[in-house]
């Protein structure tokens, strides 16, 4: 993949006269206000985005790259991914089918129900659906979108580090970002290597419970790991993606891990604190400034992206 990639979706996604993604906010506050040694921190509000995530971008820059199938689109997810295809596919007015598996949160199955994707719920693990998803569209001949490993999501997803650039005017000196299956990562770290290589580096984070990119760096290559742990319905992918792997050797600075409890602490903390409702996989860079985890320049501008809200806001008192 490449940096030309970002800017075609981009294209592709942002027709005038035919909005479906939003232009979410990006909040530019002293580190300060949020307990952290430096100068400033942006953060990218795409919990505000369609379907509630990032992976809007990703998935309707998939749909609109290939003609539907009368048997329309079919996708295995945690949770986030399902959503955003399924609003893709109304949008587009195709049928939608989507596998989750039983760790996916009831809020999320909620928001599928609700969006008219034919919901599927199988196995322990994003792995287990996504076996069951792959035999099912091999039956239909379904267009597949994959959560984060095809080169379309991967785009999407680095519109993302585009429109922070335009909204700011400029770049971060760090952008910190949550990696399950690594679509996240991947766009971000082309998009920002595009705009000005080394001039933004960019820190994945995991949980302890759920290390896919920590534990393929330790090995060397991509390793399946055990997931579970308060993020695994949106960090949950047991291997990280090819795509993810192979742009993360080149571009990502660091990989991180953190607790469940600095995760959970962290979200409460947005919540009571800055009235943002969202899950835990978005919480991660928050909880790596206020922990330590990551210490950034003092004079440094450090960008969090918020990466989804679908969370029930009764589970953050």
């Amino acid at each position: 993949m490449n940096y030309s990639e970002i800017h075609s979706a981009k294209s592709r996604l942002y027709i005038p006269g035919r909005p479906f993604l939003r232009e979410t906010p990006l909040w530019r506050l002293p580190g300060s206000l949020l307990g952290v040694n430096c100068a400033e921190v942006w953060l990218k509000l795409e919990h505000l985005q369609v379907s509630g995530s990032f992976k809007a971008r990703g998935m309707m820059n998939r749909l609109m790259s290939h003609s539907i199938p009368a048997s329309g689109v079919i996708v295995a997810s945690g949770g986030n991914a399902g959503i955003a295809t399924a609003a893709a596919a109304r949008a587009l007015g195709v049928r939608c089918e989507v596998f989750v598996p039983t760790v996916s949160s009831e809020a999320k199955r909620a928001k599928l129900r609700e969006l008219g994707a034919e919901l599927v719920v199988t196995g322990a693990a994003y792995g287990d659906a996504l076996q069951a998803c792959l035999a099912r569209q091999a039956q239909t001949g379904a267009l597949m979108t994959h959560a984060y490993d095809q080169p379309e999501v991967v785009a999407g997803a680095g519109t993302l580090a585009l429109e922070i650039a335009e909204q700011a005017q400029g770049l971060p000196d760090a952008v910190l970002v949550s990696v399950g299956g690594g679509g996240l990562v991947a766009g971000l770290a082309l998009g920002f290597a595009g705009l000005g290589e080394g001039k933004t580096q960019v820190i994945a984070l995991e949980p302890e419970n759920a290390p896919t990119l920590h534990s393929a760096r330790q090995a060397g290559r991509p390793v399946d790991v055990p997931v579970s742990g308060v993020a695994a319905d949106s960090l949950g992918a047991k291997r990280i993606g090819d795509i993810a792997w192979q742009v993360s050797q080149a571009h990502v600075h660091q990989s991180l891990l953190l607790s469940d409890s600095a995760i959970s602490a962290a979200q409460k903390w947005m919540w009571k604190e800055l009235r943002l409702a969202v899950e835990p996989a978005a919480a991660l860079p928050l909880a790596a400034l206020q922990t330590g985890v990551y210490t950034p320049a003092q004079d440094g501008r450090v960008c969090l992206v918020v990466c989804g809200g679908n969370v029930d806001p009764g589970t953050l008192a």
